[in-house]
C-alpha cells in the first residue's frame, strides 16, 4: 500500500474531517485560570461526552484549567490547529492519524487514549447470511477514502478482503438500504441506529475492535512544546477528562449533553441516550486490554504499528515511540 507521505494524506485517515465551529463550550473562569483550547474531531456528540460532562460539571476549573471546547465539522484537521497554535489541544481520532504525524516528524504526540476500542463497525443486512466479518468476504462495501486508508489496510490483512470490494461511502444510508448485498462502514454508537429508524431494519453490526482491530479512539494531543514545557497543564486536563468520562457513562450525564445541545443545535436527546448505551454496552472507553480510563500501553501500539508496517503503511525501522508519551496515562 502507499505510504502517506503529507500531512493532509495523513489525516485522511480520520474517519471524519476536523474543523472547529464558531462557537466554544465554555464555563465561567477564575482568574489565573490556564486558558486550554480544545479542538474536537466533529460536531458536538456523546462519542465527545466525557470532555463536555468534565467542563459541565468543573472538572476543569477544579483543576485550574479553563477549557474551551471547539467542535469540529468539515474542513480543517486539528493537527494543523494545534501545530499553527489555535489550539492547546485536540482529538485525533484513530492510530493511523498519530503514527502518520509521527511519520512526518510532526510535533505532536497522543497523551491518552479515552476509547479503548474504536467504535468503528461493519454493518450488513440481517437476512444476508452475514454472521461475522469474515462473511463480508467478495461482498461490495461502502467505505470512505478516509477509511480505505485506515482501518481497511487491516481488514485486508486479516481477512483477504479485496479492494475490488470497495465501493464509494457518501455518508447516506440510501445506497445500503437499496441494495441488501451491499454492507457499509459505521460507528457503533450513529448509523445502526439511524438506520433502524429510517430503514425500519435491525441491521447486523460487527464492532472491529471484537475482532482484533488494536486501534485506540479519541486521543487527546497535545505539542510536544506544551508537553515539554506545562507538564502539569496536560497532566491535570487528562485527569479531569477521565473523571468526565467516568461521570458521564456512570452519573447523571444531563450537565454534559445539555454542552452538546447547546453546541449543536441538529443533535437529539434520543440520539445521545443511545450512543451513550452503546458507549457502555461495548465496553467502546473503559473495555479492551484495560479498565482504566484514557490509558495507553507499549504493548497495544507496537501491536498496531506492526500490523500496518506489514501491511507497508510505514516503513518497519520508524520510531513509532515518537506517536505517544505514556507519561499521563499509564
Amino acid at each position: 500500500m502507499k505510504i502517506v507521505r503529507t500531512l493532509a494524506l495523513a489525516l485522511a485517515a480520520l474517519v471524519c474531517a476536523c474543523s472547529p465551529a464558531k462557537q466554544e463550550a465554555e464555563t465561567p473562569r477564575a482568574d489565573g485560570d490556564k486558558v486550554v483550547r480544545f479542538a474536537t474531531d466533529w460536531r458536538a456528540q456523546a462519542e465527545h461526552g466525557g470532555f463536555y460532562q468534565a467542563l459541565a460539571t468543573g472538572e476543569y476549573a477544579k483543576r485550574g484549567l479553563d477549557v474551551r471546547i471547539l467542535q469540529g465539522g468539515p474542513g480543517v484537521n486539528v493537527p494543523q490547529l494545534l501545530a499553527a497554535g489555535q489550539v492547546e489541544m485536540g482529538m485525533g481520532s484513530n492510530s493511523f492519524i498519530v503514527l502518520n504525524l509521527a511519520q512526518e516528524n510532526v510535533p505532536v504526540k497522543a497523551v491518552a487514549a479515552f476509547m479503548q476500542k474504536d467504535p468503528q463497525v461493519l454493518i450488513a443486512h440481517p437476512d444476508q447470511g452475514v454472521e461475522s466479518i469474515a462473511d463480508l468476504k467478495g461482498r461490495p462495501i461502502l467505505l470512505s477514502d478516509a477509511s480505505v486508508n485506515a482501518f481497511w489496510v487491516w481488514l485486508k490483512a486479516k481477512y483477504g478482503f479485496t479492494d475490488d470490494q470497495v465501493r464509494k461511502y457518501a455518508f447516506s444510508p440510501a445506497p445500503f438500504l437499496a441494495d441488501k448485498r451491499i454492507a457499509q462502514q459505521g460507528y457503533v454508537t450513529s448509523e445502526p441506529y439511524t438506520l433502524e429508524k429510517e430503514g425500519g431494519i435491525q441491521p447486523k453490526v460487527m464492532l472491529l475492535a471484537d475482532a482484533g482491530y488494536p486501534s485506540y479512539a479519541t486521543m487527546v494531543l497535545a505539542t510536544d512544546e506544551l508537553i515539554a514545557e506545562d507538564p502539569e497543564t496536560v497532566k491535570a486536563f487528562v485527569e479531569a477528562s477521565a473523571a468526565g468520562w467516568r461521570d458521564y457513562l456512570y452519573g447523571d450525564p444531563r450537565p454534559g449533553d445539555a454542552l452538546i445541545l447547546k453546541d449543536n443545535p441538529e443533535m437529539t436527546q434520543d440520539v445521545l441516550d443511545q450512543a451513550r448505551e452503546k458507549l457502555k454496552s461495548y465496553g467502546i472507553v473503559d473495555g479492551g486490554d484495560t479498565a482504566a480510563i484514557g490509558r495507553m500501553t507499549d504493548a497495544r501500539w507496537a501491536e498496531f504499528f506492526q500490523m500496518a508496517a506489514t501491511e507497508g503503511v510505514y516503513p518497519p525501522d520508524m520510531d513509532y515511540k515518537k506517536a505517544y508519551t505514556l507519561q499521563f496515562a499509564q
